[in-house]
């Protein structure tokens, strides 16, 4: 890598840790600009016996669109939203109003849970534009500022879909990388489920770890006062504690793609490069005829994050 070279992926880090977030204070006043777009994405687990749509047409921030995980996906692949093609994705969203030109905000219900999906998601396709609000709708509430219940009806705008596979891994990559150790592979799930200790999510997946990952929980990122990443100090202290490398390439993973993003968020703020999140994840790596895994604590002797505490 020239010298050049260097000082512009420094530069692209630097401006990516620095955009990658929005506060509840900047949101507010931006709220009427128009060159922003506000994005409720939020997404509950199965089981959990709630309507993330029927959320937001109860209550959501003014103007913000609904993004449904499981609608905007790959209508090809049986497992639970994957990726769609780009212009697949493309058609989706300019019907959200959702285009080049846009600065994307992106919130959803639990603070920092699915958010992070939607924004990695955009990234993929080339919208760099696109930012978390941190502690999404319960900072926004707890603050006192506004909602609505009014439907949103958004006019279509172009959005230009330029798929970026250096952010993707798929289950052939993940497969050589067990051999190679080449990129750092870090689990998002709890430690009792990337242990193997707990049932899984979703039934009839085997229950550990893909061997040789590190485990650190993305709750593990959250400030437990309201929700919010941890300031960077903090966030290094957590990926060191779990054995992860920054500086080193990461793939993230966990049980459907969506909260490994909250890792992808958290090592962006960071500065960190060369990530990439592995889609298919434990419900792709878990099916019965998978590939091995493994039980038990991470290989190597790092210590789980919170195991002392």
């Amino acid at each position: 890598m020239t010298e050049s070279a260097e000082r512009r992926s420094t530069r692209q880090r630097e401006q990516l840790a620095e955009r990658c977030l929005v506060s509840t204070e900047w949101l507010a006043a931006h709220l009427s600009a128009p060159d922003v777009r506000i994005v409720d994405a939020s997404y509950f687990l199965p089981g959990e016996g709630r309507d993330a749509r029927a959320e937001y047409e109860q209550e959501h921030i003014p103007g913000a669109v609904f993004f449904d995980i499981d609608e905007i996906k790959d209508p090809a692949s049986p497992l639970p939203h994957m990726l769609p093609p780009p212009e697949v994705f493309a058609a989706k969203v300019r019907r959200l109003g959702l285009g080049d030109g846009n600065r994307i905000v992106v919130y959803d219900r639990r603070g920092l849970f699915s958010a992070a999906r939607v924004w990695w998601s955009f990234r993929v396709y080339g919208h760099e534009d696109v930012a978390v609000l941190d502690g999404g709708l319960p900072k926004w509430l707890a603050e006192g500022r506004p909602v609505d219940d009014r439907p949103v009806h958004p006019g279509e705008r172009h959005f230009t879909a330029r798929l970026n596979t250096l952010l993707l891994r798929d289950l052939e990559q993940v497969e050589a990388n067990v051999g190679s150790r080449r990129e750092q592979l870090v689990d998002a799930r709890a430690g009792e489920r990337f242990r193997g200790e707990v049932e899984e999510v979703r039934p009839g997946q085997r229950r550990g770890h893909i061997p040789g990952s590190l485990s650190l929980p993305f709750v593990e990122l959250l400030d437990t006062a309201d929700g919010t990443l941890l300031p960077p100090d903090r966030l290094r202290e957590r990926f060191a504690a779990a054995g992860v490398d920054p500086v080193r390439p990461v793939v993230t993973t966990c049980g459907s793609g969506v909260t490994a993003c909250v890792l992808l968020l958290g090592l962006a703020r960071v500065g960190a490069g060369r990530l990439a999140l592995y889609d298919g994840s434990w419900s792709e790596w878990g099916l019965p005829e998978g590939p091995p895994i493994e039980t038990g604590p991470p290989a190597g002797g790092a210590a789980e994050p919170g195991a002392s505490r």
